[in-house]
């Protein structure tokens, strides 16, 4: 696990990002930020009045001279902000409602990706999903070809590294869905080193089974094909076709996946979820995640049940994912 994020870490050294905590009174937040600041791996900017930031990071007692706090009730640049978030809402906000939207932490915090002043945000610790994609998904939006965005696990044991997805949002993703998150996957999977080996799952091989559903699956790999045809991809797989080369050899001979794919797309949310946390919990993997893919910039959220380590490693992931 330690390896994952050294290889990170090394990116960022001569790259110093910003990233936003809008959640700057959590003592999670504020642990891990000063060990950010500390190890002079990135800038962690605090949202929340600089009286009442200092005034928590003491009662936790750490130090946190290392990182920015910004209030949106002062900055400077406030009314910039307003004009800015009007104009990217395109007629959908006033501007009367947009100063009342921006001072929300979570509107605020993402406008400041939005306009440069920082190169990543990560929320989620007392907000929910909604409360933190949502802004993101207003005013930040999805990259060019991708119409959603989706979360995705790295599973972590030992020397093994796996990408799961999507985990985290898409409840019913239909095939243009799948192929999105499987390309999307592809490339958040080259940020941990993983050369990309995609498995679209269901509960059919090769057609072993029919259904609208194993139907949706191949669809999405044509898909997929179609848009990255050098990339390493293919299906549909149950898991054990795409996991055992043994199986593999009876169940699926002709394909380029031969029981060794590393990128696992589930057919959906309630696959991808029950999954990922039956390989933790069962399986002994560390999840790391979610990690949100196919933003034009970098927005992830945290659990409410996350531990200040589960910050520090998730903004580490935020920062490199802006490189």
């Amino acid at each position: 696990m330690s390896d994952l994020f050294d290889k990170l870490k090394d990116q960022l050294k001569d790259n110093a990002r910003r990233i936003v905590f809008p959640e700057g009174l959590d003592e999670r937040i504020l642990t891990a930020a000063s060990a950010l600041g500390a190890e002079g791996i990135l800038v962690p900017v605090l949202i929340g009045k600089e009286e009442e930031v200092q005034q928590k990071a003491r009662e936790v007692g750490v130090d946190i001279v290392n990182t920015e706090i910004i209030d949106p009730q002062s900055y400077s640049e406030f009314d910039e902000m307003v004009t800015s978030f009007v104009e990217r809402r395109k007629g959908k906000t006033s501007e009367e409602d947009a100063r009342k939207l921006l001072l929300d932490e979570n509107y605020f915090g993402t406008m400041l990706v939005y306009m440069d002043k920082a190169d990543g945000l990560v929320s989620g610790a007392t907000h929910s999903t909604a409360d933190t994609v949502r802004p993101a998904l207003q005013i930040i939006k999805t990259k060019p070809g991708m119409k959603k965005t989706s979360g995705v696990f790295i599973m972590v044991r030992d020397e093994e590294k796996y990408v799961f997805a999507d985990c985290a949002i898409n409840i019913a993703p239909n095939s243009q869905d799948l192929a999105e998150i499987a390309l999307a996957s592809a490339e958040t999977a080259k940020l941990f080193d993983i050369d990309p080996r995609v498995a679209m799952l269901s509960f059919s091989t090769k057609g072993s089974a029919q259904s609208e559903e194993t139907e949706k699956v191949s669809n999405a790999v044509a898909i997929a094909k179609e848009a990255n045809p050098d990339l390493v991809l293919d299906g549909e797989f149950q898991f054990d076709a795409a996991f055992v080369p043994s199986v593999a050899q009876k169940k699926a001979p002709d394909s380029v996946i031969q029981g060794d794919a590393n990128i696992f797309v589930f057919p959906g949310l309630e696959a991808g979820n029950i999954g990922y946390k039956i390989a933790q919990r069962l399986g002994n993997f560390d999840a790391v995640g979610p990690i949100l893919q196919g933003l034009n910039k970098p927005v992830n959220d945290l659990s409410r049940g996350c531990n200040s380590d589960d910050v520090f490693n998730l903004a580490i992931i935020t920062a490199a994912q802006s490189l």
